[in-house]
Protein backbone atom coordinates (compact mmCIF):
# COMPACT_ATOMS: atom_id res chain seq x y z
CA UNK A 1 0.00 0.00 0.00
CA UNK A 2 1.34 3.39 -1.04
CA UNK A 3 -0.32 6.84 -0.48
CA UNK A 4 -0.65 9.47 -2.88
CA UNK A 5 -2.04 12.82 -1.60
CA UNK A 6 -5.09 12.64 0.62
CA UNK A 7 -5.94 9.06 -0.60
CA UNK A 8 -4.31 6.53 -0.44
CA UNK A 9 -4.36 3.95 -3.17
CA UNK A 10 -4.58 0.14 -3.89
CA UNK A 11 -1.57 -1.19 -5.10
CA UNK A 12 -1.96 -4.05 -7.63
CA UNK A 13 1.11 -5.65 -9.86
CA UNK A 14 1.04 -4.58 -13.36
CA UNK A 15 -0.06 -6.46 -16.15
CA UNK A 16 3.06 -7.29 -17.57
CA UNK A 17 2.63 -7.24 -21.71
CA UNK A 18 5.58 -9.90 -22.81
CA UNK A 19 5.62 -12.51 -25.63
CA UNK A 20 8.23 -14.61 -25.76
CA UNK A 21 9.78 -15.81 -29.31
CA UNK A 22 11.20 -19.46 -29.33
CA UNK A 23 14.55 -18.99 -31.27
CA UNK A 24 15.84 -21.74 -33.29
CA UNK A 25 17.15 -24.32 -31.48
CA UNK A 26 20.90 -26.30 -32.11
CA UNK A 27 22.05 -29.20 -29.73
CA UNK A 28 25.21 -29.45 -29.49
CA UNK A 29 26.59 -32.99 -30.45
CA UNK A 30 28.64 -35.24 -28.14
CA UNK A 31 32.13 -34.26 -27.60
CA UNK A 32 35.06 -35.66 -30.35
CA UNK A 33 38.06 -36.70 -30.51
CA UNK A 34 38.62 -35.12 -33.77
CA UNK A 35 39.76 -31.13 -33.04
CA UNK A 36 39.19 -30.23 -37.10
CA UNK A 37 35.41 -31.50 -36.49
CA UNK A 38 35.25 -29.85 -32.96
CA UNK A 39 34.99 -26.22 -33.87
CA UNK A 40 32.20 -27.09 -36.24
CA UNK A 41 29.89 -28.68 -34.29
CA UNK A 42 30.62 -26.19 -31.12
CA UNK A 43 27.80 -24.16 -30.71
CA UNK A 44 26.08 -22.21 -28.00
CA UNK A 45 22.91 -22.93 -27.19
CA UNK A 46 20.40 -19.77 -28.45
CA UNK A 47 18.37 -18.44 -25.33
CA UNK A 48 14.73 -17.68 -25.82
CA UNK A 49 14.41 -14.31 -27.02
CA UNK A 50 12.26 -11.71 -25.11
CA UNK A 51 9.85 -9.39 -27.04
CA UNK A 52 8.39 -6.78 -24.18
CA UNK A 53 6.48 -4.02 -25.32
CA UNK A 54 6.52 -2.16 -22.08
CA UNK A 55 4.65 -0.29 -20.43
CA UNK A 56 1.88 2.35 -21.48
CA UNK A 57 3.32 5.71 -22.62
CA UNK A 58 0.53 7.66 -21.45
CA UNK A 59 1.40 10.55 -23.83
CA UNK A 60 2.97 11.03 -27.45
CA UNK A 61 1.68 12.10 -30.86
CA UNK A 62 0.18 8.50 -32.02
CA UNK A 63 -1.48 7.76 -28.72
CA UNK A 64 -3.13 11.32 -28.63
CA UNK A 65 -3.92 10.92 -32.20
CA UNK A 66 -5.44 7.82 -31.29
CA UNK A 67 -7.63 9.49 -29.01
CA UNK A 68 -8.57 11.88 -31.53
CA UNK A 69 -9.46 9.13 -33.86
CA UNK A 70 -11.80 7.67 -30.76
CA UNK A 71 -13.17 10.81 -30.26
CA UNK A 72 -14.99 11.16 -34.45
CA UNK A 73 -16.08 7.83 -33.40
CA UNK A 74 -17.83 8.75 -29.76
CA UNK A 75 -19.09 11.50 -31.95
CA UNK A 76 -20.49 9.09 -34.89
CA UNK A 77 -21.62 6.30 -32.33
CA UNK A 78 -22.75 7.70 -28.64
CA UNK A 79 -23.27 10.67 -30.02
CA UNK A 80 -26.14 9.29 -32.70
CA UNK A 81 -27.10 6.84 -30.45
CA UNK A 82 -27.74 9.94 -27.57
CA UNK A 83 -30.18 11.45 -30.23
CA UNK A 84 -32.82 8.39 -29.94
CA UNK A 85 -35.26 10.79 -28.00
CA UNK A 86 -35.14 12.85 -31.26
CA UNK A 87 -36.44 10.19 -33.88
CA UNK A 88 -38.94 8.47 -30.83
CA UNK A 89 -40.32 11.44 -31.29
CA UNK A 90 -40.25 12.23 -34.92
CA UNK A 91 -41.28 8.70 -35.54
CA UNK A 92 -44.60 8.94 -32.65
CA UNK A 93 -45.43 12.36 -34.62
CA UNK A 94 -44.91 11.89 -38.09
CA UNK A 95 -43.55 8.83 -40.05
CA UNK A 96 -44.67 5.87 -37.78
CA UNK A 97 -47.24 7.70 -35.94
CA UNK A 98 -49.32 4.39 -36.78
CA UNK A 99 -47.59 2.52 -34.27
CA UNK A 100 -47.49 2.81 -30.08
CA UNK A 101 -44.88 4.36 -28.19
CA UNK A 102 -43.63 0.61 -27.28
CA UNK A 103 -43.18 -0.51 -30.88
CA UNK A 104 -41.53 2.50 -31.77
CA UNK A 105 -39.00 2.03 -29.31
CA UNK A 106 -37.61 -1.04 -30.09
CA UNK A 107 -35.90 1.23 -33.17
CA UNK A 108 -33.83 2.30 -30.83
CA UNK A 109 -33.57 -0.14 -28.53
CA UNK A 110 -32.33 -2.44 -30.93
CA UNK A 111 -29.60 0.20 -31.85
CA UNK A 112 -28.59 -0.16 -28.23
CA UNK A 113 -28.50 -3.63 -28.70
CA UNK A 114 -26.32 -4.30 -31.16
CA UNK A 115 -23.82 -1.99 -30.23
CA UNK A 116 -23.22 -3.64 -27.05
CA UNK A 117 -24.43 -7.09 -28.17
CA UNK A 118 -21.64 -7.63 -30.48
CA UNK A 119 -19.04 -7.01 -28.03
CA UNK A 120 -17.12 -10.32 -27.42
CA UNK A 121 -17.16 -11.02 -31.38
CA UNK A 122 -15.82 -7.82 -32.07
CA UNK A 123 -13.76 -7.59 -28.95
CA UNK A 124 -11.99 -11.27 -29.87
CA UNK A 125 -11.75 -9.82 -33.29
CA UNK A 126 -9.83 -7.27 -32.13
CA UNK A 127 -7.51 -8.68 -30.28
CA UNK A 128 -6.68 -10.97 -32.45
CA UNK A 129 -6.31 -9.26 -35.71
CA UNK A 130 -6.14 -5.59 -34.62
CA UNK A 131 -8.75 -2.58 -35.01
CA UNK A 132 -7.88 -1.15 -38.63
CA UNK A 133 -10.05 -3.80 -40.51
CA UNK A 134 -12.79 -4.04 -38.45
CA UNK A 135 -13.11 -0.16 -38.06
CA UNK A 136 -13.23 -0.21 -41.60
CA UNK A 137 -16.13 -2.53 -41.60
CA UNK A 138 -18.28 -0.91 -39.55
CA UNK A 139 -17.26 2.32 -41.12
CA UNK A 140 -19.06 1.04 -44.12
CA UNK A 141 -21.61 -0.30 -42.24
CA UNK A 142 -22.84 2.33 -40.22
CA UNK A 143 -22.32 5.43 -42.74
CA UNK A 144 -24.86 2.42 -45.37
CA UNK A 145 -27.24 2.34 -42.45
CA UNK A 146 -28.27 5.61 -42.31
CA UNK A 147 -27.98 6.06 -45.44
CA UNK A 148 -30.76 3.41 -46.17
CA UNK A 149 -32.67 5.11 -43.50
CA UNK A 150 -32.90 8.42 -45.32
CA UNK A 151 -35.51 6.59 -48.05
CA UNK A 152 -37.11 3.87 -45.80
CA UNK A 153 -40.91 4.92 -45.09
CA UNK A 154 -42.10 1.75 -43.30
CA UNK A 155 -41.60 0.37 -39.76
CA UNK A 156 -39.14 -2.78 -41.13
CA UNK A 157 -37.13 -0.55 -43.27
CA UNK A 158 -36.43 1.68 -40.63
CA UNK A 159 -36.10 -1.35 -37.89
CA UNK A 160 -33.24 -2.75 -40.95
CA UNK A 161 -31.67 0.33 -41.71
CA UNK A 162 -31.23 2.30 -38.79
CA UNK A 163 -32.18 -0.49 -35.91
CA UNK A 164 -29.42 -3.03 -37.44
CA UNK A 165 -27.10 -1.98 -40.03
CA UNK A 166 -26.36 0.97 -38.67
CA UNK A 167 -26.28 -0.51 -35.10
CA UNK A 168 -24.18 -3.10 -36.34
CA UNK A 169 -21.64 -0.42 -37.63
CA UNK A 170 -21.38 1.21 -34.64
CA UNK A 171 -20.63 -2.23 -32.63
CA UNK A 172 -17.43 -2.94 -35.04
CA UNK A 173 -16.16 0.57 -34.68
CA UNK A 174 -16.87 2.01 -31.02
CA UNK A 175 -15.17 -0.66 -28.95
CA UNK A 176 -12.27 -1.08 -31.05
CA UNK A 177 -11.54 2.74 -30.69
CA UNK A 178 -11.85 2.21 -26.49
CA UNK A 179 -9.55 -0.98 -26.22
CA UNK A 180 -7.20 1.09 -28.58
CA UNK A 181 -6.83 4.16 -25.92
CA UNK A 182 -6.96 1.82 -22.72
CA UNK A 183 -3.42 0.52 -24.57
CA UNK A 184 -2.02 3.47 -24.78
CA UNK A 185 -2.79 4.66 -21.54
CA UNK A 186 -2.68 3.98 -17.42
CA UNK A 187 -2.50 6.45 -15.07
CA UNK A 188 -4.03 9.05 -17.57
CA UNK A 189 -6.43 6.46 -18.95
CA UNK A 190 -9.57 8.09 -16.98
CA UNK A 191 -8.26 11.31 -18.41
CA UNK A 192 -8.18 9.81 -22.28
CA UNK A 193 -11.20 8.03 -21.68
CA UNK A 194 -13.12 11.13 -20.27
CA UNK A 195 -11.35 13.43 -23.77
CA UNK A 196 -12.95 11.06 -26.65
CA UNK A 197 -16.34 10.66 -24.23
CA UNK A 198 -17.13 14.08 -24.95
CA UNK A 199 -17.36 13.28 -28.56
CA UNK A 200 -20.48 11.23 -27.93
CA UNK A 201 -21.65 14.34 -25.85
CA UNK A 202 -20.89 16.85 -28.40
CA UNK A 203 -22.93 14.71 -31.42
CA UNK A 204 -25.75 14.26 -29.24
CA UNK A 205 -25.71 18.30 -28.98
CA UNK A 206 -25.29 18.28 -32.66
CA UNK A 207 -27.31 15.35 -34.35
CA UNK A 208 -30.40 16.46 -32.38
CA UNK A 209 -30.55 20.36 -33.52
CA UNK A 210 -29.18 19.56 -37.07
CA UNK A 211 -31.93 16.73 -37.74
CA UNK A 212 -35.05 18.64 -36.34
CA UNK A 213 -33.76 21.62 -38.78
CA UNK A 214 -33.02 19.41 -41.99
CA UNK A 215 -36.20 18.17 -41.87
CA UNK A 216 -38.46 20.98 -41.41
CA UNK A 217 -36.37 22.62 -44.30
CA UNK A 218 -35.07 19.80 -46.39
CA UNK A 219 -37.31 16.64 -45.25
CA UNK A 220 -36.70 13.56 -43.60
CA UNK A 221 -34.88 12.00 -46.09
CA UNK A 222 -31.78 14.67 -47.31
CA UNK A 223 -31.77 15.63 -42.95
CA UNK A 224 -30.57 11.75 -42.98
CA UNK A 225 -28.64 11.87 -45.79
CA UNK A 226 -26.29 15.03 -44.73
CA UNK A 227 -26.30 13.44 -41.41
CA UNK A 228 -24.83 10.60 -43.08
CA UNK A 229 -22.07 12.89 -44.60
CA UNK A 230 -21.18 13.96 -41.62
CA UNK A 231 -20.67 11.14 -40.81
CA UNK A 232 -18.25 9.63 -43.35
CA UNK A 233 -15.85 12.67 -42.94
CA UNK A 234 -15.41 12.02 -39.14
CA UNK A 235 -14.99 8.32 -39.66
CA UNK A 236 -12.14 8.67 -42.53
CA UNK A 237 -10.23 11.04 -40.00
CA UNK A 238 -10.79 7.69 -37.71
CA UNK A 239 -9.63 5.00 -39.81
CA UNK A 240 -6.35 7.03 -40.62
CA UNK A 241 -5.80 8.10 -37.02
CA UNK A 242 -6.70 4.99 -34.62
CA UNK A 243 -4.10 2.70 -33.98
CA UNK A 244 -3.48 -0.17 -31.30
CA UNK A 245 -0.10 -0.14 -29.31
CA UNK A 246 -0.46 -3.82 -29.22
CA UNK A 247 0.41 -5.57 -32.67
CA UNK A 248 -2.21 -8.66 -32.64
CA UNK A 249 -2.31 -11.63 -31.37
CA UNK A 250 -3.71 -14.55 -33.12
CA UNK A 251 -4.80 -17.26 -31.50
CA UNK A 252 -7.06 -19.75 -30.39
CA UNK A 253 -7.88 -19.20 -27.05
CA UNK A 254 -8.20 -21.88 -24.56
CA UNK A 255 -11.23 -22.85 -22.50
CA UNK A 256 -9.31 -21.47 -19.16
CA UNK A 257 -8.92 -18.18 -21.21
CA UNK A 258 -12.59 -17.71 -21.97
CA UNK A 259 -13.98 -18.82 -18.59
CA UNK A 260 -11.26 -16.93 -16.54
CA UNK A 261 -13.61 -13.66 -16.30
CA UNK A 262 -16.88 -15.60 -15.13
CA UNK A 263 -14.36 -16.53 -11.91
CA UNK A 264 -13.30 -13.73 -10.87
CA UNK A 265 -15.89 -11.76 -8.26
CA UNK A 266 -14.66 -8.21 -9.42
CA UNK A 267 -15.24 -8.97 -13.07
CA UNK A 268 -18.68 -10.59 -12.01
CA UNK A 269 -19.80 -7.72 -9.85
CA UNK A 270 -18.72 -4.85 -12.04
CA UNK A 271 -20.48 -6.64 -14.97
CA UNK A 272 -23.60 -6.87 -13.06
CA UNK A 273 -23.62 -3.56 -11.83
CA UNK A 274 -23.37 -1.80 -14.71
CA UNK A 275 -26.21 -4.31 -16.57
CA UNK A 276 -28.45 -3.04 -13.88
CA UNK A 277 -27.30 0.52 -14.49
CA UNK A 278 -28.54 0.15 -18.47
CA UNK A 279 -32.12 -0.32 -17.23
CA UNK A 280 -32.25 3.35 -15.96
CA UNK A 281 -29.66 5.26 -17.80
CA UNK A 282 -31.07 4.87 -21.68
CA UNK A 283 -35.01 5.81 -20.18
CA UNK A 284 -34.77 9.54 -20.13
CA UNK A 285 -32.50 9.62 -23.19
CA UNK A 286 -35.42 8.08 -24.96
CA UNK A 287 -38.46 9.10 -23.30
CA UNK A 288 -37.33 12.81 -21.80
CA UNK A 289 -38.88 14.72 -24.95
CA UNK A 290 -42.26 12.53 -25.40
CA UNK A 291 -42.42 13.25 -21.22
CA UNK A 292 -41.92 16.82 -21.66
CA UNK A 293 -44.39 17.45 -24.30
CA UNK A 294 -47.14 14.98 -22.19
CA UNK A 295 -46.38 17.47 -19.71
CA UNK A 296 -47.09 21.06 -21.38
CA UNK A 297 -43.91 22.17 -22.74
CA UNK A 298 -43.83 23.54 -26.20
CA UNK A 299 -42.28 21.65 -29.04
CA UNK A 300 -40.23 24.08 -29.68
CA UNK A 301 -38.47 24.24 -26.68
CA UNK A 302 -38.89 19.80 -26.25
CA UNK A 303 -36.70 19.59 -29.21
CA UNK A 304 -33.69 21.20 -27.50
CA UNK A 305 -33.77 19.12 -24.10
CA UNK A 306 -31.76 16.01 -26.28
CA UNK A 307 -28.93 19.12 -26.87
CA UNK A 308 -29.08 20.04 -23.28
CA UNK A 309 -28.84 17.30 -21.96
CA UNK A 310 -25.92 16.04 -23.80
CA UNK A 311 -24.53 19.54 -23.26
CA UNK A 312 -24.00 18.51 -19.36
CA UNK A 313 -23.21 15.56 -20.39
CA UNK A 314 -19.90 17.37 -22.34
CA UNK A 315 -18.57 18.40 -18.87
CA UNK A 316 -19.63 15.66 -16.76
CA UNK A 317 -17.48 13.27 -18.76
CA UNK A 318 -14.61 16.13 -19.17
CA UNK A 319 -14.91 16.77 -14.90
CA UNK A 320 -15.23 12.72 -14.97
CA UNK A 321 -12.09 12.09 -16.41
CA UNK A 322 -10.27 14.56 -14.75
CA UNK A 323 -11.41 13.05 -11.05
CA UNK A 324 -10.45 9.89 -11.91
CA UNK A 325 -7.11 10.45 -12.50
CA UNK A 326 -6.94 12.05 -8.97
CA UNK A 327 -9.51 9.46 -6.86
CA UNK A 328 -10.01 6.91 -9.18
CA UNK A 329 -12.17 5.34 -11.67
CA UNK A 330 -13.75 3.46 -9.36
CA UNK A 331 -15.05 6.08 -6.71
CA UNK A 332 -15.62 8.56 -9.60
CA UNK A 333 -18.16 6.31 -11.21
CA UNK A 334 -19.62 5.32 -7.92
CA UNK A 335 -20.35 9.19 -6.70
CA UNK A 336 -21.96 10.88 -10.20
CA UNK A 337 -24.08 6.85 -10.60
CA UNK A 338 -25.22 7.68 -6.99
CA UNK A 339 -26.13 11.35 -8.06
CA UNK A 340 -27.84 9.99 -10.93
CA UNK A 341 -29.75 8.22 -9.05
CA UNK A 342 -30.97 11.02 -6.84
CA UNK A 343 -31.86 13.30 -9.27
CA UNK A 344 -34.10 10.74 -11.02
CA UNK A 345 -36.04 10.29 -8.18
CA UNK A 346 -36.11 13.39 -6.29
CA UNK A 347 -36.30 15.61 -9.32
CA UNK A 348 -37.72 14.04 -12.58
CA UNK A 349 -40.42 12.16 -10.51
CA UNK A 350 -42.30 14.98 -8.89
CA UNK A 351 -41.09 17.78 -11.79
CA UNK A 352 -43.54 19.22 -14.13
CA UNK A 353 -43.06 22.42 -14.77
CA UNK A 354 -40.65 23.56 -17.78
CA UNK A 355 -37.94 24.76 -15.65
CA UNK A 356 -37.73 21.48 -13.31
CA UNK A 357 -37.62 19.51 -16.91
CA UNK A 358 -34.95 21.46 -18.11
CA UNK A 359 -33.11 21.45 -14.89
CA UNK A 360 -33.17 17.89 -14.68
CA UNK A 361 -32.09 17.73 -18.14
CA UNK A 362 -29.00 19.40 -17.46
CA UNK A 363 -27.96 17.57 -14.09
CA UNK A 364 -28.85 14.25 -15.36
CA UNK A 365 -26.65 14.92 -18.77
CA UNK A 366 -23.65 16.16 -16.00
CA UNK A 367 -24.03 13.29 -13.55
CA UNK A 368 -24.72 10.26 -16.24
CA UNK A 369 -21.82 11.10 -18.50
CA UNK A 370 -19.48 9.04 -16.03
CA UNK A 371 -21.61 6.37 -17.74
CA UNK A 372 -19.78 6.50 -21.25
CA UNK A 373 -17.08 7.91 -19.88
CA UNK A 374 -15.64 5.96 -17.08
CA UNK A 375 -17.64 2.18 -17.90
CA UNK A 376 -14.48 1.11 -20.06
CA UNK A 377 -11.71 2.15 -17.14
CA UNK A 378 -13.76 -0.13 -14.83
CA UNK A 379 -12.72 -3.20 -16.95
CA UNK A 380 -9.45 -2.35 -18.05
CA UNK A 381 -8.47 -1.42 -14.64
CA UNK A 382 -8.85 -5.05 -13.61
CA UNK A 383 -7.80 -6.70 -17.12
CA UNK A 384 -4.61 -7.69 -18.48
CA UNK A 385 -4.06 -6.03 -21.62
CA UNK A 386 -4.13 -8.49 -24.22
CA UNK A 387 -7.74 -9.32 -22.98
CA UNK A 388 -9.23 -5.56 -22.31
CA UNK A 389 -11.07 -6.35 -25.52
CA UNK A 390 -12.63 -9.82 -25.22
CA UNK A 391 -13.85 -8.55 -21.57
CA UNK A 392 -15.27 -5.36 -22.01
CA UNK A 393 -17.43 -7.26 -24.84
CA UNK A 394 -18.68 -9.54 -22.40
CA UNK A 395 -19.64 -6.33 -20.50
CA UNK A 396 -21.27 -5.05 -23.24
CA UNK A 397 -23.27 -8.03 -24.20
CA UNK A 398 -24.72 -7.66 -20.50
CA UNK A 399 -25.33 -4.43 -21.00
CA UNK A 400 -27.17 -5.08 -24.23
CA UNK A 401 -30.43 -7.02 -22.46
CA UNK A 402 -31.20 -3.74 -20.90
CA UNK A 403 -30.54 -1.73 -24.12
CA UNK A 404 -32.93 -4.11 -26.08
CA UNK A 405 -35.14 -4.29 -23.26
CA UNK A 406 -35.49 -1.22 -21.59
CA UNK A 407 -37.28 1.16 -24.19
CA UNK A 408 -40.23 -1.01 -24.37
CA UNK A 409 -40.32 -1.85 -21.21
CA UNK A 410 -40.92 1.56 -19.99
CA UNK A 411 -43.39 1.74 -22.93
CA UNK A 412 -45.38 -0.86 -21.57
CA UNK A 413 -45.39 0.52 -18.19
CA UNK A 414 -46.70 4.02 -19.92
CA UNK A 415 -49.10 2.36 -21.46
CA UNK A 416 -50.40 0.57 -18.48
CA UNK A 417 -50.69 3.72 -16.19
CA UNK A 418 -52.66 5.12 -19.19
CA UNK A 419 -49.85 7.53 -19.91
CA UNK A 420 -48.58 8.57 -16.29
CA UNK A 421 -44.96 8.48 -16.42
CA UNK A 422 -44.41 8.11 -12.77
CA UNK A 423 -43.89 4.44 -12.90
CA UNK A 424 -41.28 4.56 -15.59
CA UNK A 425 -39.71 7.72 -13.47
CA UNK A 426 -39.43 5.55 -10.39
CA UNK A 427 -38.55 2.34 -12.61
CA UNK A 428 -35.46 4.13 -13.90
CA UNK A 429 -34.29 5.70 -10.35
CA UNK A 430 -34.60 2.52 -8.26
CA UNK A 431 -32.61 0.60 -11.14
CA UNK A 432 -29.79 2.66 -11.35
CA UNK A 433 -29.21 3.18 -7.11
CA UNK A 434 -29.52 -0.26 -7.45
CA UNK A 435 -26.51 -1.07 -10.02
CA UNK A 436 -24.27 1.83 -8.21
CA UNK A 437 -24.41 -0.05 -5.19
CA UNK A 438 -22.95 -3.48 -6.93
CA UNK A 439 -20.41 -1.39 -8.62
CA UNK A 440 -19.64 -0.15 -5.01
CA UNK A 441 -20.01 -3.91 -3.67
CA UNK A 442 -17.18 -4.47 -6.28
CA UNK A 443 -14.71 -1.46 -4.96
CA UNK A 444 -14.83 -2.65 -1.32
CA UNK A 445 -14.25 -6.09 -2.31
CA UNK A 446 -11.26 -4.96 -4.00
CA UNK A 447 -10.34 -2.46 -1.38
CA UNK A 448 -11.87 -3.64 1.86
CA UNK A 449 -13.72 -0.68 3.74
CA UNK A 450 -11.40 2.03 3.38
CA UNK A 451 -13.54 4.89 2.11
CA UNK A 452 -10.07 7.07 1.43
CA UNK A 453 -8.65 4.20 -0.75
CA UNK A 454 -8.01 5.49 -4.67
CA UNK A 455 -9.20 2.79 -6.78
Amino acid sequence: MSSSGPMSRVDKPPYSDTRTLAANQHASPPPSASTSNENDYEKAEAPPTTVTFGDAPDGGAAAWLTVLGAWCISFCTFGWINSVGTFQDYYERELLKQYSASTIAWIPSMQIFFMFAMGPIVGMTHDHYGPRNIILFGSFLHVFGVMMASISSEYYQVMLSQGVCSAIGVACIFQPALSCVGGWFSKKRGAAYGALSTGSSLGGVIFPIMVNRLIKEVGYGWAMRISGFLILGLLIVANLTTRSRLPPHPHSPTKDELMRPFKEPMMLLVTAGTALLTFGIFIPVTYLVVEATASGMSAELAQYLIPILNAGSLFGRAVSGIMAVKVGVYNTFIVVCYATGIFLLALWVPGTTNAAIVAFAVLFGFSSGAYVSLVPGLIAEISPPREIGFRTGLMFLALSVGGLTTGPMAGAILAKENGDFLGMKIFAGVFVMVGTTVVLAARLYETGFKLVAKF
